[in-house]
């Protein structure tokens, strides 16, 4: 009789989730009901597969509102009506049209209007009355509407305590305090499932009422097909067989690109990977991802294919990726085998600014009814939450800033009021919170997608499905990975510099020839790779130099004991114990030698995992990566995970492996596994790791030019700057008769781009080169004025930035034209003038301007000096006892030294003490590393921007020195001439 039941995906307002909502209506004896959150079919799936499992019959439908008030009630009579539902909310979020007062004809769907109601009922229409309405009925003549009228019980919450829970969520949701949320924005109290018999009693006198609803619930039947089906489109050519032939013809046509003709290897490879595509379907899959990789192409777009995808010759042959997985020795059955638990899918990443264009070309192609981006649900366990639930408490700020400041934690634990906050945020922690946009996730279906979900449009401006990843896979869905970074953008416009300026063509795919290049090689070992994609930070710079890391084997490694969990666990200082000296290395077992020679007998990747469990103890692939994947927490059920690891000791025993060594290389397996990381992941890491080291090598200036222009990476923007400047470029301020929208070269002189000037308007960040490339160069300020329509406001801050230099004037003597200019064209041009009087030409005296004055300015509008240096800034003319290119002749001497702060990285410690790392320029624009332990980082804590005096030991990792720090002082600068 439950026409109106709500899940917590009701957002901010329904508070129960799917599972407790049918575990609640079992306990009341319910057998059937009708699931309808507003204005979403999110949980309709999952709300069936529980169903099913609790023994009640579903029922699928959707609650329509619009400005929160209830318009009506869709109820779905079948699969077919539920995509009705879906395709009505849908058109009208993507077209973003208002939902109407009245619902157009359904032929699969009923609609439930609220009682009040008085529009003509069509056939399949009602009108829902509630038990607290039907005192209205008194007296009236209901012939009319006498089947039409239904048993309208919402559930919106589970109890008392949940309706409190819902007041808090409705407060959140209107931005308002709890007593200010009025009754029409909230649902009743009395709005839940009611004791057994209690619904039926309350229309006891209205028994006709009763029947129509059961048999309005009657006739729905939802007829989807049980368990989980393979749902994505099912052909690329439109037949299986057809299918087949053309991936096998793809497949050994890319061979013979990547390999030559006659490569038994690789032959022998491809044969057995297509076996195990055609024997899980997959063939479309591998297709459907070549033809958006061809588009891409046709394009000149450039791709990075990364992850476990990686790991198939096909894949490489049909150029969706560019790591080699036999030169790496890379398992198939990483990627895909008939044991695995989840999906797999291609991770396929493009420059930013095309990612778009090919999601586009997707919706296109495969059509938008089949198309959709994948979603995503935030949910309220971010502790921010606290402080929205501090405002609708009407607390004052500072009370709130107390309860989230973590240094309170202590005192906090104590307060009433910060217990009650705590115990509301543990109750709606993991209720979804709102709907968004999957990073990178596209689905491509056999039906209209809507058959299973309702369609959003979110900032993107693409279809996008109502719930996330875990859901669609749940349902049937494999997706695909349409990802974009910044790297990419890195790569194609330095090569697009390159050649505007060189004339020279970089073919950035030859990686073969690239990572063999000996300067590229001996870059890498430098460490100097700022810019470089995954290799620029602190600590990967660190290890590189530690490993005196020049090649790809090393590189690829690298990439994954860089990570927190490897790191943490001393594999890393292991691996490059052994790195330096591999003959110290001790196997425990010579299949450990013979699987993890490449590493030192280190597990460094997932893959290691998967190898150890195959030839050590004699496990198939299947299962072995489905027990690595256990050891991560991802497994379909305990009692298989607990098969499997019998079967790894079985296995390993009936192959006379010595107990003890059973044991630890067990130990070793089950601590390592839940850190790895995909051995393919880290190789396409390393392979555009290389191609951004091949530009910066060669042409470093281009290359720092590209970095700036795709908004840099691991750095703040002023650090790029800064390595440009140290490529030899000549770094020059903006100018409008010289700069472009974004940073341009031409030989050796970079100019600054008007998107680094803050406060500049979007509109004259185009228009001021656009006009100069349409009609000259700019002649002085007031032809600037007049072609530009540029305001006095826009136009000080291009002067003091000094984009108007090329007048041969001063900034003051400029602004003052400026105003001057500015305040004559504001006079009225028809004023009767009784006399003409010659304008006098005042002289005035020389104003100029330092060059502190400038570095001022650009602080305030770049952010950063041009002018002058942040160490010609300081105060004093120190600059430290001895520079960063000189610390290795100081281990274990106590030293003192000047840097620029760069960046740093916090690190809490076990007793819940901080320690930080930092990173820092010295005056000679070298880098040097910190160490801050929390006895000195408490007493000389870090105060910000800056350049600092550090005085601290000089020690050595594996000949690579950096200090640690015993005190640090902030360095005061020359004060701003302006202000003084």
């Amino acid at each position: 009789m439950y026409l109106n039941v709500h899940s917590h995906y009701s957002l901010r307002y329904g508070t129960m989730p799917v599972q407790k909502l049918v575990a609640e209506a079992v306990a009341r004896g319910i057998t059937q009901m009708v699931l309808t959150d507003i204005n979403n079919s999110t949980g309709i799936m999952e709300f069936m597969r529980e169903c099913d499992t609790q023994g009640v019959k579903p029922i699928a439908g959707m609650e329509f509102r619009r400005d929160k008030k209830l318009l009506y009630i869709g109820i779905a009579k079948n699969r077919e009506g539920m995509r009705e539902l879906n395709e009505f909310l849908s058109e009208h979020n993507l077209e973003k049209k208002e939902l109407p007062d009245t619902c157009p004809p359904f032929k699969f769907a009923c609609i439930v209007y609220p009682y009040g109601y008085t529009g003509e009922l069509r056939q399949w229409e009602y009108v829902g009355i509630r038990a607290d309405e039907l005192h209205l009925l008194y007296k009236k003549d209901l012939s009319a509407i006498r089947e039409k009228l239904v048993a309208l019980q919402p559930v919106f919450v589970g109890n008392k305590i949940e309706y409190r829970l819902h007041e808090y969520l409705r407060a959140i949701d209107l931005n308002t305090l709890l007593t200010m949320v009025k009754p029409e924005d909230k649902c009743k109290p009395a709005d839940m499932f009611l004791p057994p018999g209690k619904l039926e009693a309350s229309y006891a006198k209205y028994s006709f009422i009763l029947d129509n609803t059961r048999n309005l619930m009657n006739g729905c039947v939802m007829d989807y097909q049980k368990g989980r089906i393979n749902l994505n489109r099912l052909t690329f050519t439109g037949n299986k067989k057809n299918d087949e032939e053309l991936l096998a013809k793809l497949a050994y046509s890319g061979m013979e690109y990547r390999y030559g003709k006659n490569d038994k290897v690789a032959t022998k490879r491809i044969k057995r990977e297509l076996r195990v595509i055609n024997e899980m379907n997959f063939c479309a899959y591998f297709l459907i991802t070549w033809d958006i990789i061809r588009y891409s192409m046709s394009r000149g777009f450039y791709h990075v294919g990364r992850g476990s995808g990686a790991c198939s010759v096909v894949a490489y042959c049909l150029r969706i990726t560019d790591v080699d997985p036999i030169v790496l020795d890379l398992y198939f059955e990483r990627f895909l085998n008939p044991e695995r638990t989840s999906p797999p899918d291609f991770d396929i990443d493009f420059s930013w600014d095309e990612r778009e264009d090919v999601q586009d070309y997707i919706f296109k192609r495969y059509g938008s009814q089949h198309v959709a981006l994948l979603g995503t649900m935030s949910t309220f366990k971010d502790r921010s939450i606290i402080r929205e639930i501090g405002k609708v408490m009407g607390l004052p700020k500072s009370e709130i800033d107390g309860f989230t400041d973590q240094t309170r934690a202590a005192f906090n634990r104590d307060n009433e009021v910060f217990k009650k906050i705590t115990a509301i945020h543990q109750m709606m922690a993991n209720m979804p919170n709102q709907r968004s946009i999957h990073a990178g996730g596209v689905l491509i279906s056999e039906e209209p997608i809507t058959y299973y979900t309702a369609l959003d449009l979110p900032p993107k401006g693409m279809a996008t499905v109502q719930w996330d990843m875990y859901e669609a896979e749940n349902i049937g869905y494999d997706k695909y990975d349409i990802l974009s970074q910044r790297g990419i953008g890195h790569i194609k416009e330095a090569v697009k510099l390159i050649e505007q300026n060189h004339g020279r063509k970089v073919d950035i795919h030859d990686v073969k020839r690239i990572m063999d290049d000996p300067a590229v090689r001996a870059q890498l070992k430098s460490g100097n790779t700022i810019g470089c994609f995954y290799i620029e930070s602190p600590a990967m710079r660190q290890l590189i130099r530690k490993l005196k890391c020049d090649n790809y084997l090393t590189l690829v490694a690298a990439s994954s004991i860089i990570r927190p969990g490897v790191a943490s666990s001393g594999m890393m200082g292991m691996f490059i114990k052994y790195h330096h000296a591999p003959e110290q290395v001790k196997y425990l077992h010579p299949v450990m030698e013979e699987q993890l020679k490449e590493t030192y007998g280190v597990m460094v990747y997932q893959e290691d995992v998967i190898k150890v469990c195959m030839h050590f103890a004699g496990m198939d692939g299947g299962d072995a990566d489905v027990l690595r994947r256990g050891m991560s927490g991802k497994y379909r059920s305990k009692i298989e995970f607990d098969r499997l690891v019998e079967k790894f000791h079985e296995g390993a025993r009936k192959l006379l492996r010595p107990l003890e060594i059973i044991k630890e290389i067990w130990r070793q397996v089950f601590s390592f596994a839940g850190y790895s990381f995909s051995k393919a992941h880290s190789a396409s890491y390393a392979v555009e790791s290389f191609q951004s080291l091949e530009l910066k090598t060669k042409n470093p200036r281009e290359f720092m030019v590209a970095v700036l222009n795709n908004y840099g990476g691991f750095y703040s923007r002023f650090l790029y700057v800064e390595e440009l400047r140290k490529a030899g470029a000549i770094v020059h301020l903006p100018c409008v008769n010289n700069s472009d929208s974004t940073v341009n070269i031409r030989g050796i002189d970079a100019y600054l781009g008007f998107v680094g000037v803050n406060g500049l308007e979007s509109t004259f960040i185009e228009s001021i080169p656009e006009e100069r490339q349409r009609n000259g160069l700019y002649q002085g300020l007031e032809d600037f004025i007049k072609r530009t329509g540029i305001g006095l406001e826009q136009a000080i801050i291009l002067i003091r930035v000094g984009a108007l230099r090329f007048t041969g004037k001063s900034k003051k003597e400029l602004l003052l034209n400026v105003h001057l200019l500015m305040d004559t064209s504001k006079k009225p041009t028809n004023e009767l003038v009784l006399f003409n009087v010659e304008a006098k030409n005042y002289q005035l005296p020389e104003l100029v301007s330092t060059r502190l004055e400038h570095a001022y300015h650009e602080l305030e509008i770049l952010g950063f000096p041009v002018s002058m240096s942040m160490f010609e800034l300081l105060q004093t003319e120190y600059r430290g006892e001895i520079k960063a290119n000189d610390m290795v002749n100081h281990v274990g001497q106590t030293v003192r030294m000047v840097g620029m702060f760069i960046c740093d990285k916090t690190v809490p410690t076990k007793n819940n003490k901080t320690m930080w790392f930092g990173t820092f320029l010295d005056d000679e624009g070298n880098f040097f590393d910190t160490t801050h332990f929390p006895n000195s980082s408490q007493g000389y804590p870090f105060r910000g921007a800056g350049c600092y005096l550090i005085q601290g030991k000089v020690v050595s990792d594996f000949d690579f020195p950096s200090i640690e720090v015993m005190k640090i002082a902030k360095l005061p600068i020359l004060g701003n001439p302006v202000m003084a």
